[in-house]
């Protein structure tokens, strides 16, 4: 029987704290008229995804059996950077390159020291948080940067002419969890990210190149990073380097909440986008029911809690 439930929380436990969580503010008379419409799921999947596209980066980094804290500064650094280009006269596409390619090298530099100076990524990526965090505000003068109307301004809008269409952002999150889900599952870059987080010393011993694979997840998660700080840009329509901050804690928490293990090795991307997905549906939802910020941090708090004794279950079942 412990092992059926073990079986259970390890493939379906995600969808059943979706459902769960769907259910719970769909019930109260309160939130019942609006919570189950296509307008609100639509807000609710626009909300999801900049720590989707976040989580996308974080899931490679957690297999691997790393951690990143230094996200909600490189979204804001990579936001400030994309306003000021704009500001400049380049065109969206250019800026959308430059923001991708910035948070590359961000995530370049935590590999880099990570892997090649042997130390915790905890540290190096903590110490990468308030490097991006300074450079963000000295960029930008401690202040918003404003620019002319730009196409950006239209990636993340709910306001829709058509009233239906999902934005631009929700199908590039899509087809991004699509691509890293291929990546990780079907290629041997993939395998061998889950070979690192399962076991260091046996991957490096099996001839995987560790030191280098590492500097790699970290620059192409930084990629990630970058575009969700682009689309934190055509969310606001300005560069705000005070945004973001704990950024780092949701996406971390989707992850875990999606069945991924802080201690490497495991992980999905459909997990970690259900996850992103569980704590947009709470925001919501605490916002539609009126309860106060401090609660709904309180109730996301006591959710990461559960999914990682649902993880230290699941683990329990494997060993």
């Amino acid at each position: 029987m412990t092992g059926t439930l073990r079986r259970i929380a390890a493939k379906g436990g995600p969808f059943i704290g979706l459902i769960l969580v769907i259910a719970l503010f769909s019930a109260p008379a309160e939130t019942r008229g609006y919570f189950l419409t296509y307008h609100n799921f639509k807000i609710i999947f626009t909300q999801s995804v900049i720590v989707s596209i976040g989580a996308l980066g974080m899931t490679m980094i957690i297999v691997s059996g790393a951690i990143d804290l230094s996200v909600g500064s490189t979204v804001a650094l990579t936001g400030v950077a994309a306003a000021l280009l704009i500001q400049h006269g380049w065109g969206a596409a250019p800026a959308t390159l430059a923001a991708v390619a910035l948070g590359g090298a961000i995530g370049l530099l935590n590999g880099a020291a990570v892997a090649g100076l042997r130390m915790p990524s905890f540290i190096i990526t903590l110490g990468m948080l308030g490097i991006a965090r300074g450079t963000a505000k000295w960029l930008a003068d401690n202040q918003t940067v404003n620019y002319d109307a730009s196409p950006v301004n239209g990636w993340m809008t709910t306001a829709n002419p058509s009233g239906h269409a999902l934005p631009a952002g929700v199908w590039l999150a899509l087809a991004l969890a699509v691509a890293t889900s291929v990546l990780l599952k079907k290629t041997v870059f993939g395998r061998h990210i889950f070979a690192l987080g399962s076991n260091e010393a046996a991957a490096r011993l099996c001839g995987i190149p560790t030191v280098r694979l590492q500097v790699m997840v970290f620059a192409l998660a930084g990629c990630f990073f970058g575009l969700s700080g682009l689309l934190q840009l055509s969310r606001l329509r300005l560069g705000d380097p005070t945004v973001a901050v704990g950024l780092e804690l949701d996406i971390i928490a989707a992850v875990i909440i999606g069945g991924a293990s802080l201690n490497g090795g495991s992980g999905t991307v459909l997990g970690s986008i259900i996850g992103a997905l569980i704590m947009a549906v709470l925001r919501n939802g605490s916002q539609q029911m009126g309860w106060p910020n401090y609660f709904q941090e309180i109730i996301i708090g006591v959710v990461i809690i559960a999914a990682v004794f649902l993880d230290r279950f699941r683990r329990g079942g494997r060993a």
